[in-house]
């Protein structure tokens, strides 16, 4: 009898555990890859497969993906020293707006510093939910 308790208790606490788990997770598989290059200050991008390392004043755009929504956004936020230098917005869906990333600013005129792209949504609630993200360096 007491054994039948104990494994009782620990199937309740397994799928408490499970539950809580999963909880957090964002719904569907979403991923973003990148960044690559879509325009250059010295001139149009050969753009390609592979991800590279962009350069300050770079036009980049990345690739997602999800089954999470039909209206996906990135928000790309750039830092120099951790004092935020830019935050640019570009809907990744059709008739959404241009899917390109200017590296600069008016606060970041120059210099390195390191970035995240986020893929998201907006919820039903209106909050925003990161669905995946991507870090990466702008050199000088």
């Amino acid at each position: 009898m007491l054994s039948k308790i104990a494994v009782a208790l620990s199937l309740v606490i397994a799928l408490a555990f499970a539950g809580v788990a999963s909880a957090g997770k964002p719904s569907g598989s979403s991923s973003i890859n990148g960044p690559f290059l879509a325009a250059s200050p010295s001139g149009p991008a050969v753009t390609g497969a592979t991800a590279i390392t962009p350069h300050f004043g770079d036009i980049v755009t990345f690739t997602v993906s999800t089954t999470a929504t039909s209206n996906p956004f990135v928000n790309v936020n750039c830092y120099q020293g951790g004092v935020l230098v830019m935050n640019s917005w570009s809907a990744f869906f059709p008739g959404g707006s241009g899917q390109g990333f200017g590296l600069y600013s008016p606060s970041w005129q120059s210099g390195a510093a390191d970035c995240q792209a986020d893929l998201g949504m907006l919820t039903n609630n209106g909050k925003w939910k990161v669905l995946a993200s991507k870090s990466f360096h702008v050199d000088a």
